[in-house]
This record gives C-alpha cells, structure tokens and sequence, in this order.
C-alpha cells in the first residue's frame, strides 16, 4: 500500500483560493477523512491526489513518487489509484463481473488472470451471487459495491472516496459504512474518504481533517476533535452544541442573561463562550446545580431531546429514550453539567460559523 504527502499545496481557480497551504502525511494503511461543508476544498484535495486537477503550487507525493508539481505531472491512469464517486457510475449495459472487470479488460489482462481477480474482489464486497446481474437489478447499496470493487480490482496503492454513501437511504449509509471500513482493515490499503458528514467521518478515521473556506481548522482522531475542539467552527461542525456568552474571572463563569456561575480554572478571563454539548448535561427532577423550565420535548426513539429555559437563555438536553415520559414542557427540573468547553469571546464566533455556500 502506499502513503500521500501533499507540501504545501495551494488551489486556486482565477483569483478564487479553494484550498490554502495544505501540508500534511497521510500514512500507509491510514484511512484519513477529509471533512468540511460544501465547497470548503476536500474534494478538490481529492480530484488533485487523483490526476483530475493540477495543484496552484506544492507537490504531491504517492509514496516517494513526485506525481504533481509546477513541473511535473502523472496522469491518473499511472497513479496507482482507485476512486469511487458520489454517483455509482456503474455500466447499464454490462452485468456486475464485466463492470467490475473494465479495468482490467481495458488493461489487456489475460481471461484467467480478469475472472480470478474479479471473482476475489466480489467476494470482498459481498456480491459474488450477483455476477450475472444488471445495476438495474441491484438496490442502491448494491451498485454502490459494484463501484467499489470496480475500484479495488486493479489492486491500487491508493483507494479514494468521493462522498460515495450520500445517494442512499438512511440505512444504507450506515451498513455500507461499516462495510467499506471492514474491507480497509483486511486489505491494509491507505484510503482517503471526502463527505460532509460528520457521523461517518467520526465512525470510520483514523484521523479526520475538518476543512473550512480551504483552511485545515484541525486534524486528529475524532475523539480528538470531537472532545477538544481547538475553536467555535470545529466545536459546532462535529455533534451537537450551545453557545453561551459569560463573564470569566475569579475562578468562576458567570452566563449571560441568567444566575448561573459555573465553576471554571481555567486561564481565560473577560467575555468567553462557553461551549456546552446536550449529552454532557444530566437532567433530573430532583437534584442539580442548575434550574431550569422543559419548554419542549421530542422523542428520538432511542434519544430524548429536549429543550429547557435557563433564566434568558435555552439549553438542549439529550437523555436516553426510555425516560421521554419522565419529563414533559413545564416542568421544573435541575441539570447538572458533566463537561463544557470555553473559548474567547473575540467577537469571531459568527465568522467561524459561517458556512460557505
């Protein structure tokens, strides 16, 4: 398998900067994720490892091959690289073993090398039953294997993933999800993965790279990320999050528009944001640090999700589902807050929060 080092990469097209200084080591066998709302650069990052664009400046490197520069430049086809796209891009006109062997038969393999090859990769995706079979025969996770092993059968160093879950269902995301990250671990290949979810960024990295307006904001492991966001865009972007204006000093919070003061030590002092997640606040009836007035309730099945009056302000809450009937609008009740995260209130918050469309 193979390893990516990108230096100093820039993008532009015109006087429009879509990716700035990207500069960073993607690890043989890593299975790194590049997150980011729409048009924050990830794909074009993408399209660049693949051949499809040309980097404004920097250097590409696949293992220790230069494949882009100023000067140089390796097509797609002598990369070493499988990609598989939003759309399935799989052939109506051929059943699964033919889509599945192009590459192979565009590549003048001999007959017994394409069916060995072909008939291995759809074991791997779980499709051997269907070899015969046309896409319009298949479900939409189906064609979306197709595409894969379509992918992984020229054996590549490098396997791309260009939002490839987000035309299914709900259901479908999420068994597919855990298929694809199932085939990295047993090929040991080193896959790059675009998508502007979070839930599948955080449940298949080793490390994720949340992009915004072509900045890195942070990498790491996404409990990295997740449970130390390094400003308001990471923390806001990954899960579920109240912003809170406050007063810091002497040891204490003091939120904005109601009497709470939260205990607090660390270094910041003057106006902050206090970031509070909803699963890190337990609720109760009985007993709690905070009061507080249930204004709404909506039962998630598995999740409760709440919403309760704080003086001026309002808190979501997260419970687990099996107790939605314990609490219902209007009632009093106490939180007590696990964890919260605090970051200088330098008046950037809405800046960061702005999503590029």
């Amino acid at each position: 398998m193979s390893s990516v080092t990108i230096r100093q990469v820039t993008k532009s097209f015109g006087s429009n900067l879509i990716l700035s200084n990207f500069d960073e080591t993607f690890k043989d066998g890593e299975f790194v994720t590049l997150l980011g709302p729409s048009g924050c650069g990830k794909t074009t990052m993408l399209r660049m490892i693949a051949g499809f664009e040309k980097p404004t400046t920097g250097e590409i490197y696949i293992d220790d091959t230069l494949i882009s520069s100023d000067k140089v430049f390796l097509p797609p086809e002598k990369r070493g690289v499988g990609m598989v796209f939003q759309s399935y891009a799989v052939w109506p006109h051929m059943d699964v073993f033919h889509n599945v062997a192009y590459p192979l038969t565009i590549a003048k393999k001999d007959r017994a090398s394409v069916e060995r090859k072909v008939a291995h990769v759809l074991d791997i995706v779980h499709l051997s039953q269907y070899a015969k079979r046309y896409p319009n025969q298949l479900s939409g996770g189906q064609q979306q294997r197709v595409a894969l092993a379509r992918a992984l059968v020229a054996e590549p160093k490098l396997l791309l993933l260009d939002e490839p879950l987000s035309n299914l269902d709900a259901k479908l995301r999420e068994s597919m999800r855990f298929e694809i990250k199932e085939i990295q671990r047993n090929l040991g290949i080193t896959v790059v993965y675009v998508t502007h979810d979070q839930t599948e960024a955080m449940a298949m990295s080793d490390r994720v790279f949340l992009i915004n307006r072509g900045v890195v904001q942070q990498k790491g492991s996404p409990e990295e990320i997740y449970r130390q966001p390094v400003n308001q865009f990471v923390a806001d972007f990954l899960g579920k999050v109240d912003f809170i204006k406050g007063e810091a000093g002497g040891g204490r919070i003091l939120l904005h528009h109601t009497e709470v003061s939260l205990p607090y030590a660390g270094d910041k002092t003057g106006a902050v944001e206090v970031a509070i997640r909803p699963e890190n606040i337990t609720m109760s009836k009985e007993t709690g640090d905070i009061e507080g007035t249930v204004t709404a309730g909506y039962y998630l099945g598995d999740a409760g999700d709440y919403r309760v009056a704080v003086g001026g302000i309002s808190l979501r809450v997260i419970t687990e589902g099996r107790v939605f009937r314990e609490f219902t609008p209007g009632d009093k009740v106490f939180l007590s807050l696990d964890d919260f995260i605090v970051y200088d209130d330098d008046g950037s918050l809405e800046e960061q929060l702005k999503i590029n469309t």
